[in-house]
């Protein structure tokens, strides 16, 4: 009996697909796929694609080693949690995570933000909190908020690299969030 290879989690898969297809569109046509895939830091109340970027700037990537690193984790960790949470409620997940994540950018800082790190940073969190139940803390939450979110929060004081730690940070908190007050798929 031959084996098929099955589209899994269309989520995680299709999320994937559009980064990669982001990040080639950027390379193929430079600044005008940053302007489609990134945030700027500043927001522009008359341009309706500054809305888009709010959640856009999740698919764009600064070349292939940022998209593969993200990826990794994302491919790792979403399936399970589509498993987990459903489709749909994943992807209100991902939407929540970009927009927040992209509208704190603008209210925050003057520099740009793209890339999924910060949606990566939500599936760790909330892969921690799989196991959730009311009133009650998963120390699995907190050693990765410890490890994880911690190590970023050292990151951002020590370092000034391109990397947006922020957006590692309000990912996590976005996925503590929502493991807390999501709703789990039924059994």
């Amino acid at each position: 009996m031959p084996f098929r290879i099955r589209y899994n989690a269309p989520v995680v898969l299709t999320f994937s697909l559009l980064a990669a297809a982001a990040t080639i569109t950027m390379g193929v046509i430079g600044s005008r796929g940053v302007e489609w895939f990134s945030v700027p830091g500043y927001m522009d109340w008359d341009e309706p694609l500054a809305y888009a970027r709010l959640f856009t700037h999740v698919l764009g990537h600064a070349g292939w080693q940022h998209l593969m690193a993200n990826l990794m984790v994302i491919l790792l960790i979403g399936p399970l949690l589509e498993e987990k949470y459903g489709s749909f409620q994943l992807f209100e997940m991902i939407l929540i995570t970009a927009g927040v994540t992209g509208a704190l950018n603008i209210l925050l800082f003057d520099t740009g933000l793209l890339g999924a790190s910060g949606v990566a940073f939500m599936l760790i969190v909330l892969s921690s909190m799989t196991s959730y139940r009311r009133r009650e803390i998963p120390l699995t939450l907190v050693l990765v908020a410890l490890l994880f979110v911690g190590g970023e929060v050292a990151a951002a004081v020590r370092d000034r690299d391109n990397i947006s730690q922020f957006a590692h940070i309000v990912g996590g908190a976005c996925g503590a969030m929502l493991g807390l007050f999501g709703e789990r798929k039924a059994a």
